[in-house]
Order: structure tokens, then C-alpha cells, then sequence
């Protein structure tokens, strides 16, 4: 059976790809832009060389409706897993929000009409822990994603990402389309994004302190540290994705994570051991925490198809900070 992975060239794709080569899936099509060998951010030699020979690879700018519909005439894939998103932590969400909606909601939108029109058998779309109302009790609960809306500074992808639900939900009601929506919380792992200017709040601090240990500075973190995140290691993620497209029935939302909170001052700390920085911790208060507390429910992925994360946290950190370190 044919299998589709849309944006499948990214941190996270590269580990879901993985995953199913080790599984025995070898039918597979990875459908990326970066893909080409003109484009800006091409496929890095290392997540290459997961791919190479083993899995067909497309290219199509999934954000482009003739390239979308070209692809699904052309591979007519089986089943489809859509990871396709153009995403970014707090900075780069909050300085580019009509990027971020336009991209995504075209990406969402075609991506999946075009899978329905070529009669694709199960349709897995990820979502985001962004599309939580700011204010939700805790543990996030999948009925809560309505009650609210979003933290300003993701607003304009979590609005995106829930709305694309709504339209799944629409299609299976009225053409029969067979769609599961998951709602992975924030990743992290090896292969992550570790620019700076837009990668999100693990990558960065692993960047930062690394750097400000060899040049003796002090670091500076966006907000007061007192937020709370739930991270999920990116292996972990890939199982849930797979164990849903082999037996989950639930259209979803399904909540992907660990069920594990911790501050953002608590996991600084945590880096700072990890990668030996010895600095000042400065928290730049004129900078926006994002959303106070995010932890999720992760019961339903367990009932309807026995998932529940493996990774430590300590340990995910480590193998990430020392894959970052060997590759440098």
C-alpha cells in the first residue's frame, strides 16, 4: 500500500521516515520542496542519507494548489500522513503572522481537498498544541480546543491548524473521507531546527548556551521563565503517528505528548548542565512568555490505540544535545 508523507524532508518527517523503514514500510513517497536542489533550505546530507534509495521522493511546493494537484494525480498515494507546515517559535510567529496563516492555510486546505478528489483510503493531518485557547485547564483536554481563543503570539497558525480539523470534519461527514486530526505537543530531538531566529525554546537555548560557553557571555531568555511547556521527544511522536495509521478508528483530535509539564526556568537549568554553561541566566521581561501553562491529556491516544511515550525527558535531552554537538 502506497504512503504518502507530506513535508516529509523536516525534523520531524526525517524521524517518522525512519521510523517506518525500520518498521518495514517500503512504499513510500516523501513530498517536500526542499527536495530540489534550487531551493533555499535543501534536504541536509545526514537526513538525506536516511532517505536515499529507500523511499521515492517528490518535489512540490505543497502551499501551491496546481503543484498539490499535479502530485495527487501523478503518485495517487494510498494512504497520506500530512506534516506539511511552515512553523517557527514565539519570534518568528509573532513577526511574521500573515506568513504564517496564508502559507498554512493553503498548505491544509489543499493538501487535503486534493487528497479526497483522489480518493485517498486514511488521511492522518497534524495539528498544534497552538490551537489551544491561551487560558485551558490543565491537563488540555481535546473538547477544551473550542472553549477560547488562542495565545496572540500563535494565534494566526493555531486558528489555522483547528480550522483544517473543522474542514476534515466536514469532508468526512459529507463525502465519507476516512481523516484522523493529532495534536502533537512541542518536539524536540536530533535533526531539530537550531536557528536561532526560528526554532523553538530547546534547539535555541542548546544553541545559545553552547556558544555563550565558548565566548564567555551571559544568555538572555524571552520572558520571565515562569511559563510551563510539555515536550514530546520526536521518536516518540513518530511511534504515535505510526500506531495511529496502523489501528486508530477515532477521527480525533487525539492528543500526542508525554502528560509531562516543566518550567521554562527549570528546563534552562537543565540545559545549562547538560551543555555545561556556567554563565548568568537573564530573562528579558519585556518579551512575551507566550501561553502560561501547556500539559496535555494524553488518555485518548492510549484508549484508542495504545500509545503512551517511552523517552525520558533527561535522556531525550542528552541524545539531543550531544547529536547537536557531534554535528558542530
Amino acid at each position: 500500500m502506497s504512503l504518502a508523507i507530506l513535508g516529509g524532508s523536516g525534523f520531524l518527517g526525517s524521524a517518522l521516515v525512519e521510523s517506518l523503514l525500520n518498521c518495514g514500510y517500503d512504499n513510500i513517497v516523501l513530498v517536500s520542496r526542499s527536495i530540489t536542489a534550487s531551493t533555499t533550505a535543501p534536504i541536509d546530507p545526514e537526513t538525506m542519507s536516511i532517505f536515499g534509495g529507500k523511499c521515492h521522493l517528490y518535489s512540490a511546493d505543497l502551499s501551491d494548489e496546481n503543484q498539490v494537484k499535479r502530485f495527487y494525480d501523478e503518485i495517487r498515494p494510498e494512504q497520506v500522513i500530512n506534516l506539511a507546515a511552515l512553523v517557527g517559535g514565539i519570534g518568528f510567529n509573532r513577526d511574521n503572522p500573515g506568513k504564517m496563516f496564508y502559507d498554512n492555510i493553503r498548505i491544509g486546505i489543499y493538501c487535503t481537498h486534493y487528497a479526497h478528489l483522489a480518493k485517498v483510503q486514511k488521511y492522518i493531518y497534524i495539528g498544534t498544541v497552538c490551537s489551544y485557547p491561551k487560558y485551558t485547564p490543565i491537563p488540555f483536554k481535546e473538547q477544551d480546543i473550542w472553549n477560547g481563543f488562542p495565545e496572540s503570539t500563535n494565534a494566526p497558525y493555531g486558528v489555522v491548524k483547528k480550522s483544517i480539523g473543522v474542514m476534515m470534519d466536514a469532508y468526512r461527514e459529507q463525502y465519507k473521507f476516512n481523516t484522523i486530526s493529532l495534536i502533537p505537543v512541542n518536539m524536540y530531538g536530533p535533526r531539530d531546527n537550531f536557528d536561532v531566529k526560528s526554532s523553538h525554546v530547546i534547539p535555541a537555548l542548546i544553541r545559545k548556551m553552547l556558544e555563550a560557553k565558548s565566548t564567555n557571555d551571559d544568555v538572555t531568555i524571552w520572558g520571565d521563565g515562569s511559563a510551563t511547556r510539555e515536550f514530546l521527544y520526536v521518536y516518540d511522536c513518530a511511534e504515535a503517528i505510526i500506531m495511529a495509521l496502523k489501528g486508530c478508528k477515532s477521527p480525533g483530535p487525539i492528543n500526542i505528548g508525554s502528560g509531562q509539564e516543566i518550567s521554562i526556568a527549570n528546563l534552562a537549568i537543565k540545559i545549562a548542565k547538560l551543555t555545561g554553561f556556567t554563565g548568568k541566566l537573564i530573562w528579558d521581561k519585556t518579551k512575551p512568555n507566550g501561553q502560561p501553562r501547556r500539559c496535555l491529556d494524553v488518555s485518548k491516544a492510549k484508549t484508542e490505540f495504545g500509545f503512551e511515550a517511552k523517552t525520558n525527558f533527561d535522556d531525550g535531552l542528552e541524545r539531543t544535545v550531544s547529536w547537536y554537538v557531534n554535528r558542530k
